[in-house]
């Protein structure tokens, strides 16, 4: 692989890591109500998000009679992004 590839796939490691650790310092700080339903608001979407689309992949694999296989690593850095997406959205919304 070259280098430039290297560096590139290192960057979207440490972005990835970034956002996985942000969701977990969000979910673990404690704050006021309003910051609370801020973040229960988004933890409500990300799950609604990453389990319909699990579930649209079961329902794929299964037409297609295909095995099922994820990968656990992309469902986290997917449902990382949704979240930080949605806590933005609904900071902006509720003014968080």
């Amino acid at each position: 692989m070259s280098l430039g590839a290297t560096l590139f796939l290192a960057g979207v490691l440490l972005v990835f890591a970034a956002l996985d650790l942000f969701l977990l310092i969000t979910l673990l700080r404690p704050g006021d109500e309003r910051s609370q339903v801020i973040v229960w608001k988004a933890s409500a979407f990300t799950l609604l998000a990453t389990v319909g689309g699990k579930i649209l992949d079961v329902v794929e694999n299964l037409v297609r009679a295909q095995p099922m296989t994820a990968n656990p690593l992309i469902q986290l850095e997917v449902a990382a992004i949704l979240y930080c997406a949605s806590l933005l959205y609904y900071r902006r919304k509720l003014g968080g």
